[in-house]
């Protein structure tokens, strides 16, 4: 199991650690990882607009047999993973600095091509980087069913309560419902009014919803139309689910405790070097603790920067988690057993 790192030392003085991290940052600047990649950007943006493309020909191609149903699903639940992934770098400029450009960017690959509410998920993401593993401020575990600590034992009552118990072995399964859950959480915002463009916003994903099924139940009968929807839901969920799931589930929390930038972002984050199958299937993402550290670096720099920062940690003593595929998913379950069984004991009243 993939040593977890300390969470009661003590946290290093103010000023060194913003020493540390002006250090790091003077390093991967002179490495020039922070440089912008447009041409990459606009490069990969045409691939994945033309890869969707073929798969919504392929459809239009096909006589409605199931097994070219169930290609077509498969093959458009990858790409649109990859339009995710444009939405995530938009959301952190990594595309580009111009906010009119990000916005459209975001608003074209998330509202309408994926129908997950743009405005909604930058400001989730952005608390999410400022406060990871806080379990009073970071969004990612607020809005869980499951739980990542003892102390968010009493918080669950009834449906999600038996959840969270078993929630060892539910979590994996239900992370298929990842793309649906995204796009629940984006109308609840806009039903709050928390987005600035409620009705920009609203109406690209309202226009996603009818070209998306518009077209299925126009190329497709009602039962194909299910089975792609089954299919392409499922994977696409899990795609996102399993990318995001190891990012920084069964590291340390936090309630009230602070720490410098530096460390909150190294102490709650692993990585997963991969070769380029997975960086791709990943996002880059699975250089989480570089991500964290430096949101605005483009996904392509962030192989580079990995060895940098790793030694870096090591030069300062600071903790690096770093594991292989299997393994990550192994320790997080092994964590979500272990913080669920005060619920499993009965140890804890609701």
């Amino acid at each position: 199991m993939t040593d977890i790192p300390a969470v009661d030392s003590a946290p290093r003085e103010s000023g060194a650690a913003e020493e540390d991290f002006r250090e790091l940052t003077r390093r991967v600047t002179d490495a020039g990882l922070m440089r912008a990649r447009r041409g990459q950007y606009v490069t990969a943006i045409a691939v994945v607009w033309t890869m969707n493309a073929v798969g919504w020909a392929a459809l239009v191609l096909s006589d409605g047999a199931w097994w070219q149903v169930v290609l077509a699903a498969l093959w458009l639940a990858v790409w649109h993973e990859q339009l995710a992934f444009l939405l995530h770098d938009a959301g952190h400029r990594q595309i580009s600095r111009s906010q009119k450009t990000i916005r459209a960017l975001g608003l074209i690959h998330g509202n309408l091509m994926l129908g997950v509410c743009f405005g909604w998920w930058v400001q989730h993401h952005n608390r999410h980087h400022n406060h990871p593993n806080h379990l009073e401020l970071d969004p990612d575990i607020l809005r869980r069913v499951a739980i990542f600590a003892p102390e968010q034992a009493r918080q669950r009552t009834g449906l999600a309560r038996f959840l969270a118990a078993h929630q060892r072995h539910l979590f994996f399964p239900l992370l298929g419902l990842e793309g649906v859950v995204l796009r629940i959480a984006g109308v609840i915002a806009l039903r709050r009014r928390a987005v600035r463009r409620p009705w920009l916003e609203g109406g690209l994903m309202a226009l996603h919803a009818v070209l998306f099924f518009g077209a299925l139940f126009l190329l497709l009968p009602w039962p194909a139309v299910a089975l792609f929807l089954a299919v392409h839901q499922g994977v696409l969920g899990y795609l996102l689910g399993l990318a995001f799931a190891v990012n920084h589930k069964g590291l340390p929390t936090r309630v009230g405790r602070e720490w410098s930038w530096l460390e909150r972002q190294v102490l709650t984050s692993r990585t997963l070097p991969t070769g380029f199958l997975g960086d791709f299937l990943y996002g880059g993402l699975n250089y989480q603790i570089e991500h964290h550290l430096f949101p605005g670096m483009p996904r392509s720099a962030l192989r580079h920067a990995y060895p940098l920062v790793k030694e870096f940690c090591a030069e300062r003593g600071i903790p690096y988690t770093e594991t292989g595929v299997l393994e990550s998913y192994r320790d997080l379950a092994r964590h979500l057993g272990s913080a669920s069984e005060v619920l499993r004991s009965g140890t804890v009243t609701a």
